[in-house]
């Protein structure tokens, strides 16, 4: 017989799986935790065996605690890496704050942090008090976290195993004093590993809002965006919906609009539809995109009419209204 595919090796809740369990794994709650034959030589089972890694990890209150002043907790994924998923991360945090709205951006891309550029924040420091650490403010209402903060040369490598990650989000999330917040956009690697089980399992009694999921229109990215979709099903966080970034230019001189990365199986709204999940819009690609990445600026103040910036800013319409509390 044909052995199962990884992700159907085990009905159990990835959060059930403690780090480094085998595909097998019973799940910590099971009555068969630490004693079943797929436990033999997992580092954890003398852990489930006693009952211990049953037990809520004390973080998860932390974290309750410490975002308890927080109205919305929204995640930006993608499955694919290179769709512009920080650059969205950024434009909607300017959004946020350009609405009058107190907002944080939390960036745990550990190993790719570009927030600090996307925000012309590079060269600033993070600093310590009584209260944990103080983000990185942009103005008045616009708060940012990073690794990138922390780095002594922007160009050293970031090379961590699994575990030295978790530990790090583990304290951004229970360390960074936020303050009161309208919304906390939290930027995420590519994919669904370590990264996003931590989020989602520090976050689990925090009342996350979910997650909202960028791709571009081609198949080669939609199909990683199915699984990340299916990643959300699978550990009970909702999608709020997926954007189609560089959906389409349109020539400056001519206006003639080119399909760039072809919707060849109909596109994320196609794809929305077929898999039950909301659409929140398309975003088109425009070279304004980059230069404000680069400089660290919002769409609206190289160009507040342009195409790209009124796309941004519907998108942030429909977020605020399926999170409005």
């Amino acid at each position: 017989a044909a052995a199962a595919a990884p992700e159907e090796a085990s009905a159990v809740p990835l959060q059930e799986r403690p780090e480094n369990a085998p595909e097998s794994c019973p799940g910590v709650s099971s009555e068969a935790a630490g004693k079943a034959s797929s436990c033999a030589g997992c580092p954890n089972q003398k852990l489930c065996a006693s009952g211990e890694a049953k037990k809520p990890d004390p973080a998860v209150a932390d974290v309750k605690a410490r975002l308890k002043d927080v109205k919305r907790k929204i995640l930006v994924l993608s499955g694919k890496g290179g769709v512009g998923k920080s650059t969205v991360s950024a434009q909607l945090s300017f959004g946020f704050a350009a609405r009058s709205m107190d907002a944080g951006l939390l960036d745990v891309d550990i190993c790719g942090p570009s927030v600090p550029r996307m925000l012309g924040l590079v060269g600033q420091d993070v600093h310590q008090s009584a209260e944990g650490w103080s983000p990185v403010y942009v103005d008045d209402r616009l708060a940012v976290m990073s690794i990138g903060f922390m780095l002594p040369n922007q160009d050293d490598a970031i090379i961590w195993r699994g575990p030295r990650k978790n530990g790090l989000i583990k304290q951004f999330l229970t360390d960074v004093n936020w303050g009161p917040l309208d919304a906390l956009i939290i930027d995420t690697p590519p994919g669904t590993s370590d990264e996003h089980l931590s989020i989602v399992t520090y976050l689990q009694d925090s009342s996350i809002d979910g997650a909202v999921i960028v791709t571009t229109p081609q198949e080669v990215s939609l199909m990683d965006v199915r699984k990340e979709i299916n990643f959300c099903k699978k550990v009970n966080l909702p999608v709020i919906g997926v954007i189609e970034n560089m959906s389409g230019y349109v020539c400056p001189a001519c206006q003639h609009e080119e399909r760039i990365f072809a919707p060849s199986t109909g596109g994320a709204e196609e794809m929305c539809s077929q898999m039950q999940v909301p659409f929140l819009g398309r975003i088109p690609l425009d070279g304004s995109v980059a230069r404000a990445g680069d400089a660290g600026l919002p769409l609206v103040q190289l160009n507040p009419d342009s195409k790209v910036a009124k796309a941004v800013d519907a998108v942030i319409s429909k977020i605020l209204s399926q999170t409005d509390h």
